[in-house]
C-alpha cells in the first residue's frame, strides 16, 4: 500500500514514546464511517480511505504488539511488524462480511508479529512440533493464569501444570522458561528520554481508547469464533457431535466410561470417535475461516 510511507514510524529507544503519543491523535472510527471508507477503498481504490482505516487502528496494533514484549526483541520492530499486518488486513478487508475491521485485523497483526518472532528466535528452529510452538507463544499466559510470573525457575508444581495444559514435556517447559525469562522487559521500565518524561510501559497499556478498541475486537472475534464453531459442527454426525460436546465443550466433561455405557461400545472406541470428531471439526473450522478471510494461511 503506497501510503505506508506516510504512517508514523516507531523508532528505537527515545522515539518510541513519541510514536505512542502521536498515534493517539488518530480518532477511532464509528461503524458506519468505517464501512463507507472500506467501500471507497474496495470499489474505487481510494488510498486516502485506506490510510484513514490504518491510522485509526494503529493503537490496536501497538496494544497487541505490547503483548509480545517478552521475547527479547526491539519493541519498535515488533510494532512495525504489527503495522505491516494491519496494512495487509486493510488491503484485504471486505466490509460486506459483516464484522468490524478490528476483528479481522487482529488475526493479521498477530500472524505478522509471530512470523517475525519465529524468524528472529533461533531456538524456534528446534521447535518443529506444533506443541513446542504453542509453548513458545503461550508460556507467559500460562504462567500468568497460575500466578507464576516471578523471575527464575518455576516451581515443580507449576512446571507440571503448564506441561500438562500445553501438551509438552516438563523439560521443554523449564528450558523455554529459562530462555524467555532472559528477555523479559519490566512493565515498570521507562520509555523515552528524560526530555520526554518518565512514562512507563504500563502507562501505555492503560490507555482507555486502546482498551476500548481491543475489547470490542476481542468480543467481536469471540462471536466470530462461536459462529464458526456452530457452522463447523454440521460436519459431524449426531453421535460424533454428542460425544465431542460432552467431552470437550462441556464445563464438566463426561467420562469415557459413562459415554461407553450410553453408546454400548468400549471406552477406547469412544476415545477414537472423540479424536476423529475433533480433527474433522478443526479442519472444517480452518476451511471456513480461510473462506471468510479470517485465516491467512493453512
Amino acid at each position: 500500500m503506497s501510503n505506508y510511507a506516510n504512517l508514523p514510524a516507531p523508532s528505537p529507544e527515545a522515539g518510541l514514546s513519541r510514536y505512542l503519543q502521536e498515534i493517539r491523535k488518530f480518532p477511532l472510527l464509528e461503524p458506519e464511517e468505517e464501512y463507507m471508507l472500506a467501500k471507497r477503498w474496495v470499489e474505487d481504490g481510494d488510498t486516502e480511505a485506506a490510510h484513514r482505516m490504518v491510522t485509526s487502528h494503529l493503537r490496536l496494533a501497538a496494544k497487541i504488539a505490547m503483548g509480545y514484549r517478552g521475547y527479547g526483541l526491539p519493541q519498535a520492530e515488533v510494532i512495525s511488524e504489527a503495522n505491516v499486518g494491519l496494512m495487509q488486513a486493510v488491503k484485504r478487508f471486505d466490509p460486506e462480511k459483516g464484522f468490524r475491521l478490528a476483528t479481522y485485523a487482529m488475526w493479521w497483526i498477530r500472524a505478522s508479529i509471530q512470523e517475525y518472532i519465529l524468524r528472529s528466535w533461533s531456538l524456534v528452529k528446534l521447535g518443529t512440533t506444533s506443541a513446542q510452538k504453542k509453548l513458545f507463544f503461550n508460556l507467559r499466559k500460562a504462567k500468568s493464569r497460575i500466578g507464576a510470573l516471578e523471575d527464575g525457575d518455576l516451581r515443580p508444581e507449576h512446571v507440571h501444570k503448564i506441561a500438562t495444559d500445553l501438551g509438552v514435556t516438563e523439560d521443554e517447559v523449564i528450558s523455554m522458561n529459562r530462555r524467555l525469562s532472559g528477555g523479559d522487559a519490566s512493565l515498570n521500565a521507562t520509555v523515552g528520554s528524560e526530555g520526554e518524561g518518565t512514562m512507563q510501559w504500563q502507562d501505555w497499556l492503560e490507555d482507555e481508547d486502546a482498551d476500548q478498541a481491543e475489547d470490542y475486537a476481542e468480543r467481536d472475534e469471540l462471536q466470530a469464533r462461536r459462529a464458526l464453531l456452530a457452522e463447523a459442527m454440521d460436519v459431524l454426525n449426531d453421535r460424533e457431535k454428542d460425544i465431542l460436546t460432552q467431552r470437550r465443550l462441556s464445563d464438566k466433561p463426561v467420562t469415557l466410561e459413562d459415554l461407553s455405557a450410553v453408546y454400548d461400545v468400549s471406552r477406547e472406541r469412544i476415545r477414537q470417535i472423540e479424536v476423529r470428531a475433533f480433527e474433522k471439526l478443526q479442519k472444517r473450522m480452518r476451511d471456513l475461516a480461510r473462506d471468510q478471510g479470517l485465516l491467512t494461511r493453512a
